[in-house]
């Protein structure tokens, strides 16, 4: 399967659009196209249109987990299949002030507008195409801690952080939004449930911040298993984003970027 990615919005500007903290991709899968995220406001339609694309066109629209910066643009959507895990509704707050990081609309308020699919287990949303669901947390370096809570004051570890996984004739592409769930244990679930070994890429948000034992071991990790394509974005911090390009030569993305594979 051909796959072509826009980046409609990332935390890095590009040339006559405009951006915003979050993430929103629009995806080209052989003849099917896919809206993964929706950052924040209706900036990901205002960018679309100066790119040429139609997002109300959208054969699925996939919410990688229940943060504002990804999922707060549905408010501007009038319609679509929306797909995501079930967990992506519940109240959450930063930890450390209690601000509120949770989705603006209520689930009852996203079904009456959307066709909603909401799941824990891997789904298959075309062949090729995979919405992996809740993702086992495996390593012992990823997702060990967090600085989020739920509403009722217990760590909330974001159990409804998920991907897509796309199958190409060179193995498997992943995209995350922001890759809570360790992009290690996101890319060792990636390849059971497709049953390809061979991983082609990954790109989107890392949750990497600095150069400690998870960075190191998630390059390690890249490089045993001769991943082609890395293209970390959005949360991941600039110590970490030094510490890709050292390794692979990885750039940030900026919105309007075109990943043709």
């Amino acid at each position: 399967m051909k796959l072509k990615v826009t980046v409609l919005i990332d935390n890095a500007p590009g040339v006559s659009t405009k951006t915003e903290f979050g993430l929103s991709y629009w995806i080209e899968a052989g003849d099917r196209s896919i809206l993964f995220d929706v950052a924040q406001t209706d900036l990901f339609m205002e960018n679309a249109t100066k790119l040429g694309v139609d997002v109300q066109s959208a054969n699925f629209i996939v919410l990688s987990h229940g943060h504002f910066d990804h999922g707060n643009g549905l408010a501007h959507l009038n319609s679509g299949t929306l797909i995501c895990h079930p967990g992506c509704f519940a109240r959450r707050y930063r930890k450390n002030d209690s601000w509120n990081i949770g989705l603006s609309m209520s689930r009852q308020e996203i079904e009456a507008k959307f066709n909603l699919m909401a799941t824990e287990t891997p789904l298959q949303l075309f062949p090729g195409a995979y919405f992996l669901g809740q993702i086992p947390r495996i390593t012992d370096f990823e997702s060990q801690t967090t600085p989020y809570v739920l509403e009722d004051g217990s760590p909330d570890f974001l159990l409804d952080d998920s991907v897509l996984a796309l199958a190409t004739q060179h193995g498997v592409f992943v995209i995350t939004g922001c890759g809570h769930s360790g992009v290690v244990n996101i890319l060792e679930y990636a390849k059971k449930v497709t049953r390809d070994s061979r991983l082609y890429g990954v790109m989107g948000g890392f949750h990497l911040k600095e150069i400690n034992r998870q960075t190191l071991e998630t390059i390690r990790y890249l490089k045993e298993n001769d991943v082609k394509h890395i293209f970390p974005s959005h949360c991941t911090g600039l110590p970490a984003m030094s510490a890709f390009y050292n390794a692979f030569g990885s750039k940030q993305l900026r919105v309007g970027d075109i990943i043709d594979l």
